[in-house]
């Protein structure tokens, strides 16, 4: 019998359709042929404890299960390791799930895995962490640290708290004053956030919003200018949505290595929708081909270098 394979998930939060597939997960696995130890992260587990475990014993793959936060969490601790990362889609916005091409019903997800298939992606790091999708600060953060607590202390749910905070961060109209150093040239500007992808986000057509590849060994810089309040009301929910457009309010640039520098101390960061408080300046970097994840066969981003094991 082969060693079984860890599955990390988080329950906690959940709604009873996302518990639902979480507890039909042994099943699904075993009749792909595959045998699955469940760790489940929610909170007042000692789950660090469980997934170094995991990891000391150099499974053949780790499957997470979660939204984008719970997948960046697990790939942060695969990075450089060799060992596949399967991912099942049981967030609300799956962005890195969809840029691999992952299908979102969790059956199709599963027998992806199964058929184990990989190739090499690359992450951001910003101050020694690791994100798979974006980072950003000024506004950004703002308004996820507000909708968190609305949802903590008011019981309000994910759509209404993001209402609220979106209102309430605009309503301070906030501006950071910034100075990039993009690949060794400065330029300062005075904006109400900074948005950093890993890899370039496409900018028309039907994937607005969403990576053709996660493997350019590039990252992409959206800097908002000033734009009025109803401006920026737009720019701040497609940000928050991952829908950022180049237009007449942005600058965008592509980079390799990025210094954000500003006279403050601390700025809060938001690194794949969690918020951290960081000290400045912000180094930001691409660790190209880090990441080896599990993949379709047929996905167009993972075509170069993939392999299958």
């Amino acid at each position: 019998m082969p060693d079984s394979i860890p599955v990390i998930v988080n329950s906690a939060a959940r709604s009873g359709q996302s518990r639902a597939q979480i507890e039909a997960l042994p099943g699904l696995f075993e009749r792909a042929g595959l045998r699955i130890r469940l760790i489940d992260v929610r909170g007042g587990v000692d789950s660090d404890s469980e997934i170094d475990a995991a990891l000391a014993g150099r499974p053949s793959m780790v499957v997470a299960g979660g939204g984008d936060g719970t997948l960046s969490a697990i790939a942060a601790r695969l990075v450089d390791t060799g060992i596949p990362l399967g991912v099942l889609p049981l967030g609300t916005l799956n962005h890195f799930a969809k840029d691999l091409r992952i299908p979102l019903l969790v059956d199709d997800a599963v027998r992806v895995i199964a058929a184990g298939h990989t190739t090499d992606v690359d992450v951001g790091e910003v101050n020694g962490r690791i994100f798979i999708n974006n980072s950003g600060l000024g506004l950004y953060p703002d308004i996820v640290r507000h909708r968190d607590r609305q949802q903590r202390t008011l019981g309000r749910s994910k759509w209404h708290a993001l209402a609220w905070a979106t209102w309430s961060m605009l309503r301070r109209y906030p501006f950071v004053q910034v100075r990039l150093v993009i690949d060794g040239q400065a330029r300062e500007w005075r904006t109400p956030f900074v948005f950093v992808g890993n890899n370039p986000y496409v900018m028309e057509g039907l994937r607005i919003g969403g990576r053709s590849r996660i493997d350019e060994g590039r990252l992409c810089l959206y800097v908002a200018q000033r734009p009025g309040r109803l401006r920026l009301l737009w720019l701040a929910l497609r940000a928050l949505f991952g829908r950022l457009r180049q237009s007449r309010d942005f600058d965008a640039l592509t980079a390799t290595e990025l210094l954000i520098e500003t006279r403050r101390k601390r700025l809060h960061v938001a690194t794949d929708g969690e918020v951290w408080s960081m000290a400045t300046p912000l180094r930001y970097r691409v660790r190209p081909g880090a990441l080896r994840v599990i993949v379709p066969a047929s996905a167009d981003s993972c075509e170069p270098g993939a392999s299958s094991g």
